[in-house]
């Protein structure tokens, strides 16, 4: 099966993987001709060909253009070398820091996830590239609401939903479908350190939607000595809806490189996403969906790590404090079952679901705080529905519902506890009326 192998050594945005697109054989005409389906004004697209740390790659630029200039069409690409001055590749965080002439058009423009929603869905782009650039910035949508306490569809984008990134996005889908809507895997997540500055204030890399766009999809990310953002939040959430997994190349038969270049010069490492365009190997048994399904379900895919032991002298003090411990570092899900063990004991047998780059992590942690002398690790394969936030009013008033979609469908529907709470103790009604008037004006 064709696939795509993105080596995110030095971390990914949206240009970068654009650009990469790009070099691996994506007309660049062809996809400006697509984005201007979008009918979105205000900028103009630069490709070049260029060098970072001497590799040969594509540079993409957004350009934002004067409000009151029209030669610049949108969409209109310079396919010549252009240069920049100091900054990030691709930063989401400060439009002040990507190239443009003056911008009018997008850099204080405030967008809804639901006006971005529109926008794209009323294109004439085709159904999978709309549906996963909705996606894409659902995600983002996601990870903003929980960081400041708002449902996805409440969530206004100051800075990724401006112009640059809306084409960013979708640019990806549509280049990802230029070239045959291959597989997506990707390396284990490599980010830099230092800080950033951005609409929340300054904050330490990661930033807190890089974060959490990743840990919403089980993604470990790893820190490296680079004293710069690796990965921007765009990026993040391009690997999140996009790659299947996150390992090492296994099998794969290389048939294009691509490279997508940053700007800046880093300290480390060449500023480059490389992107290996081939024909991957036999898949690990059990652990690889088959091509029918994958056609045949929208369902995502991640894989994680099962850790176990089997435990029958422990206090269930301990035991309760590692449950605590352990899920407040970030597991994913952490359990205790009932069994027996030898010569008739009872015991129990104690399971932590994590990123598989943090296995390591949460193996440390129950040998250092349990009774264990051991741990078994599996790898795990999840398949999970597709999941977006909306807002049901009832008779009491407005409550956060989260739906499961397959193959657009909702097939699950789940009322958020703590906006039910809060309504339930506003109207002094019992908490279980207004979950059931959540879920009957769900079901509507």
């Amino acid at each position: 099966m064709k696939t795509l192998y993105l080596d995110i050594f030095s971390g990914i945005s949206g240009d970068m993987f654009i650009g990469a697109l790009i070099d691996l054989g994506v007309d660049a005409h062809k996809l400006e001709r697509e984005l201007g389906k979008l009918k979105l004004n205000g900028y103009h697209l630069h490709v070049a060909r260029q060098h970072k740390s001497a590799i040969e790659g594509v540079k993409f630029d957004v350009h934002l253009a004067h409000a009151h200039r029209h030669e610049h069409e949108p969409g209109h690409a310079h396919e010549h070398p252009h240069h920049h001055g100091e900054q990030d590749h691709g930063h989401d965080h400060s439009h002040s820091q990507k190239h443009h002439e003056h911008d009018e058009h997008g850099h204080d423009e405030q967008r809804s996830f639901t006006e971005i929603k529109h926008l794209i869905s009323q294109s004439k782009l085709s159904p999978w590239v709309k549906k996963k650039a909705v996606a894409v910035f659902q995600r983002i949508a996601e990870a903003e609401g929980k960081i400041h306490g708002l449902p996805p569809a409440q969530v206004h984008f100051h800075e990724v939903g401006a112009v640059d990134s809306i084409v960013d996005i979708v640019g990806a889908a549509i280049g990802l479908e230029m070239l045959g809507k291959p597989r997506v895997v990707a390396s284990p997540v490599v980010e830099g350190t230092g800080w950033v500055k951005c609409t929340h204030g300054r904050f330490p890399v990661p930033t807190p939607a890089t974060l959490a766009i990743l840990g919403a999809r089980g993604i470990g990310l790893t820190q490296c000595d680079e004293p710069h953002e690796l990965v921007t939040p765009t990026g993040a959430a391009l690997l999140a809806e996009f790659a299947e997994r996150f390992e090492p190349m296994s099998g794969l038969v290389a048939e294009r490189i691509g490279f997508g270049l940053g700007t800046r010069d880093n300290k480390t490492r060449p500023n480059v996403l490389r992107a290996v365009l081939g024909k991957s190997g036999p898949a690990t048994p059990n652990l690889q969906p088959s091509t029918s399904n994958a056609q045949r379900y929208d369902w995502e895919t991640d894989r994680i790590a099962v850790l176990e032991t089997n435990l029958d002298d422990i206090s269930g003090e301990i035991l309760g404090r590692l449950v605590e411990t352990a899920l407040a570092a970030g597991a994913l899900d952490v359990f205790h079952t009932p069994i027996q063990m030898k010569k008739n004991r009872p015991g129990v047998l104690l399971t932590v679901l994590c990123a598989e780059a943090e296995a390591d992590q949460f193996s440390e942690m129950i040998l250092r705080e349990t009774t264990a002398f051991g741990v078994r690790r599996t790898l795990a394969e999840r398949r999970k529905l597709r999941r977006e936030f909306t807002v049901v009013k009832t008779q009491f008033g407005s409550v956060t519902v989260k739906l499961g979609r397959l193959n657009g469908k909702v097939v699950q529907a789940a009322p958020e506890f703590e906006s039910c709470k809060q309504l339930a103790a506003a109207k002094k009604v019992p908490l279980k009326q207004v979950y059931e008037a959540a879920m009957k004006a769900a079901r509507k």
